[in-house]
């Protein structure tokens, strides 16, 4: 894709690159649809390229040798997928599925080493990423452990809404179960509980906050903390994503 003054990216990563490093180090940027429950890497698969996000979700799953799955971690347009090989990992702790359909900038782990080892600035960029979504994995194994899965699941619907910045989420009662790490039956539960509470409304493959305080309320205070991550990252950014002069995520 060549580079020009004229470019612009939803990723708040690419966003602040500057067209310099971005023309010396991802000239070679791929433009990719991803559909919903692609795998972009299997646990232990090797990493070949790194994925910038423009729109969507992708979930970070760990896979137990039963075959049940759990989320412990997201990324979305601010961030990307693949960092693991820029720390020196040559392949995928876990498996990595797009959750809601996404479009993205990739290149080869090569040619992303080079701009991680070539410019500092860069650099420190990436590694404040790694840090971010390192933390959010931590937050998101110890609610798993200590949560309830209605708290749980209402502090997923608010991330997943945070990260395409709509109340209307697409996501299935089974890929929500895998994302939970649930019985389907046990979504179904709390999903109901949720929307005889007027918090959210179910429909076929898409949930709906309805109320989106009230879902605050009723999720754990992970979300909170969660919420405050995902602000400090975009603190200075001049992407899209920028924050408004009051402080918070410019509104949707």
């Amino acid at each position: 894709m060549p580079l020009t003054q004229k470019n612009t990216f939803k990723n708040r990563l690419l966003a602040g690159f500057s067209h310099d490093d971005l023309g010396r180090f991802f000239a070679e940027l791929e433009f990719v649809s991803l559909p919903c429950k692609q795998i972009i890497y299997e646990a232990g698969g090797r990493i070949e390229h790194v994925y910038f996000l423009e729109d969507g979700v992708a979930s970070l799953l760990t896979r137990m040798a039963d075959g049940a799955t759990i989320e412990v971690g997201m990324i979305g347009r601010e961030g990307m997928v693949g960092n693991a090989a820029l720390l020196g990992a040559e392949v995928s702790a876990q498996r990595i599925i797009i959750q809601v359909a996404a479009t993205a900038h990739r290149i080869g782990v090569a040619r992303c080493r080079a701009a991680f080892d070539g410019s500092a600035v860069l650099r420190r960029e990436m590694l404040g990423y790694s840090d971010v979504l390192f933390n959010l994995s931590a937050q998101t194994a110890a609610c798993n452990s200590l949560h309830s899965v209605e708290r749980r699941c209402a502090r997923w619907l608010l991330i997943s809404s945070d990260r395409i910045r709509s109340d209307s989420v697409p996501i299935t009662h089974e890929f929500l179960s895998s994302m939970l790490g649930v019985r389907r039956v046990g979504v179904t539960t709390t999903l109901g509980k949720l929307e005889r509470s007027g918090l959210v409304r179910s429909e076929r493959g898409r949930l709906t906050i309805i109320d989106r305080p009230a879902l605050e309320g009723a999720a754990c205070e992970c979300y909170r903390i969660d919420r405050l991550r995902f602000e400090r990252l975009h603190c200075g950014s001049g992407g899209p994503d920028a924050q408004t002069e009051t402080g918070e995520l410019s509104p949707r």
